[in-house]
C-alpha cells in the first residue's frame, strides 16, 4: 500500500512468478472482497441479530461500526509494517486472525463478545488490505497490465460494500451467525494458496515505524466515535462526559497530525493535504462512502422493519443499488475523460443527493418502482464520484508520493464507512427515541427497550402480541420513518455542499 521499492527488485519478482501474477491477482481480490463485504454484511442481519442477542441501540451501532472504525486507523500502520517486515508474512497472519475472529463472532453469546470479535476482524482486515495493493504494484511491472490489475482491485473494493447486504440477506435466512462463519472455509482455502503463490517481499528495516502515532490515531478515532454515539443515546454516560470524550478524540487526532509533521518517516503524509485538489478528492471519497454505507444500513432496516420484507427479499430489493454501483464504476472510466474530474465528481455527488430527495415524502407504504430508481441513482452516483475522486487524489500526488496517497485514500474509504454508520445511525437514534410515545398495554420497561431501536421495538411487539403489540409496531415504524427523513435531509445537505465545493475548488480540466 505504501511504497514499492527498487525497480530491479520488482522486475525480478515479476520474472520469477510469470503467468502466476493473474492467479495472485484473483487471490488478492478475493481477500479484498472478504474485507470490504464485512463492512456492510450485517446491515440486513440487524433484525435477526437483535432478536438473538438483544443489544441496546449503542451496542448495535458498535457491532456494525467497530469493524470499519478499527480498520481505518490501522491501514496505514500495517502498510508501514508490511514494508518493514514483509507483506506476505503480514497477509498470512491477517488470514489467521480474520478466520479466528469470524468463528468467534459467529458464536458470540453476548453483544459485548460480538463487538470484541468484530474489533479483531478489523485488525485482521487491516493486516490484509494494504498488502493487497502493494503486492499488485510489486508483481505487475508492465504499466498496461498494472493499470488493468489496479482497475480490477478498485472495482472489487468499491463493489464489496454494495454486495455486502445482498450476501447478508442470503445467509441470515439460514442463521445470523452464518454471515461470519462463511469466512472460515474461504480462508482455509486462501491460506495454502497464499503460501504457494504470494511472493516474498524483502523487509525494509531502515523504514521507521512510530508506535506512538499508531496509538494516537486508533484511540483518537475510537474516542471520536464513542463520544458521538454516547451523545446520541446517553446509555453509558451523561451528555457532558460524552462531549468530553468526543473532544478528547479530536485532541488526540490533532496530536497525531502534529506528530506526523515532525517525523522523518511519518505514518501519514499530511503534507499532501496542502494541495487543494488532493484534499478535495479525499473529501469526495470520504463523503461518498459515508453516504453509501450509512444509508445502506438505514434503508435495509426500512425495507425489513417498516415495509415488512424478509431478509432475502430486502437483499433482492437492494440489487439495483449493487448493479448500478458496478455499472457506475465501469461507466466512469469512459465519462471521466470526456467531461473531466470536476464535473464527474460533483455530478456524481449531486445525483446521489437528487436520488435521495423523493424518500422525504414517503411514509410506511411501499414505493417499489420509485425505490428501485432511487437505489439506481445512489449506486451509480456514488461510484462515479468515487472513481473521479480517486483519480483526483492520484493525479495530485507525485510518483514518489503515490504510496502515501493510496494509503490515505484507503483510510478515507474505511473511515467514511465507519463515520457513515456512526453519524447517520446516531442522528436516527436521537430523533427516533423521543418520537416513539407510550402505547397503552405496553409496560414502561418494554417502551424503554422499544425506544432503543426499531429492531428492538419489533422484538417487544412480538413478545407483547395482540392489539397492543400491533399498535407499538405501527408507532415505532412511523417514528423510524420520521427519523429516517431527518437522516436523509442531513445526507442531502452534506452531499449538495460537497458537490458545490468540488465544482468550486477543482480547476477545469
Amino acid at each position: 500500500m505504501t511504497v514499492i521499492q527498487a525497480a530491479p527488485l520488482v522486475r525480478t519478482a515479476d520474472r520469477e512468478h510469470g503467468d502466476r501474477r493473474w492467479s495472485i491477482l484473483v487471490l488478492l481480490c478475493v481477500s479484498l472482497l472478504l474485507i470490504t463485504v464485512d463492512a456492510t454484511v450485517l446491515h440486513i442481519a440487524v433484525p435477526a441479530l437483535t432478536a438473538a442477542l438483544e443489544p441496546s441501540a449503542v451496542q448495535l451501532l458498535w457491532i456494525i461500526d467497530i469493524y470499519s472504525l478499527v480498520v481505518a486507523p490501522l491501514l496505514i500502520m500495517f502498510g508501514t509494517l508490511g514494508d518493514r517486515y514483509g507483506r506476505k508474512r503480514l497477509v498470512l497472519c491477517g488470514y489467521v486472525l480474520f478466520g479466528l475472529a469470524s468463528a468467534g463472532a459467529a458464536f458470540a453469546p453476548t453483544p459485548l463478545t460480538l463487538i470484541l470479535a468484530r474489533a479483531l476482524l478489523g485488525i485482521g482486515g487491516a493486516m490484509i488490505m494494504p498488502a493487497t495493493l502493494s503486492l499488485i504494484r510489486q508483481i505487475f511491472t508492465d504499466r498496461r497490465e498494472r493499470a488493468i490489475a489496479l482497475g480490477v482491485w478498485s472495482a472489487v473494493a468499491a463493489a464489496g460494500a454494495a454486495v455486502g447486504p445482498l450476501i447478508g440477506g442470503v445467509l441470515v435466512g439460514i442463521w445470523w451467525g452464518a454471515v461470519f462463519l462463511i469466512n472460515v472455509p474461504i480462508l482455509l482455502a486462501l491460506i495454502p494458496a497464499a503460501v504457494r503463490l504470494l511472493p516474498d517481499s524483502p523487509g525494509r528495516k531502515d523504514r521507521g515505524w512510530d508506535g506512538a502515532s499508531a496509538v494516537l490515531s486508533v484511540l483518537g478515532i475510537l474516542a471520536l466515535a464513542f463520544g458521538l454515539k454516547e451523545a446520541g443515546s446517553g446509555s453509558l454516560m451523561p451528555l457532558w462526559a460524552s462531549v468530553l470524550v468526543f473532544l478528547t478524540g479530536l485532541g488526540l487526532l490533532f496530536l497525531f497530525v502534529r506528530r506526523q509533521t515532525r517525523l522523518r518517516h511519518p505514518l501519514l503524509e499530511v503534507g499532501l493535504f496542502r494541495r487543494r485538489e488532493f484534499t478535495t478528492g479525499v473529501a469526495g471519497v470520504l463523503l461518498g462512502v459515508f453516504a453509501l454505507v450509512g444509508l445502506q444500513l438505514m434503508l435495509a432496516q426500512y425495507l425489513q422493519l417498516v415495509l415488512g420484507d424478509s431478509p432475502l427479499r430486502a437483499a433482492i430489493r437492494m440489487l439495483p443499488l449493487v448493479i448500478s454501483a458496478i455499472s457506475g464504476g465501469l461507466a466512469a472510466a469512459h465519462i471521466l475523460p470526456r467531461i473531466g474530474m470536476r464535473t464527474t465528481m460533483s455530478g456524481g455527488l449531486g445525483l446521489v443527493a437528487l436520488s435521495l430527495t423523493p424518500t422525504l415524502s414517503w411514509g410506511v407504504e411501499g414505493h417499489p418502482v420509485m425505490l428501485a430508481f432511487c437505489f439506481v441513482g445512489i449506486g451509480f452516483g456514488v461510484q462515479v464520484a468515487l472513481l473521479a475522486a480517486s483519480d483526483t487524489i492520484m493525479s495530485a500526488a507525485s510518483e514518489s508520493q503515490a504510496g502515501g496517497a493510496a494509503a490515505i485514500e484507503e483510510t478515507a474509504y474505511e473511515l467514511g464507512a465507519g463515520l457513515g454508520v456512526a453519524v447517520l445511525g446516531t442522528i436516527t437514534a436521537v430523533v427516533y427515541a423521543p418520537g416513539l410515545h407510550s402505547v397503552p398495554g405496553v409496560s414502561a420497561s418494554g417502551m424503554d427497550k422499544a425506544r432503543q431501536s426499531l429492531a428492538g421495538a419489533a422484538h417487544v411487539a412480538h413478545e407483547v402480541g395482540g392489539s397492543a403489540g400491533g399498535a407499538l409496531l405501527d408507532a415505532a415504524r412511523w417514528a423510524f420513518v420520521n427519523a429516517l427523513h431527518t437522516t436523509v435531509v442531513v445526507s442531502v445537505v452534506l452531499l449538495s455542499l460537497t458537490a458545490v465545493a468540488v465544482a468550486t475548488l477543482l480547476s477545469r480540466d
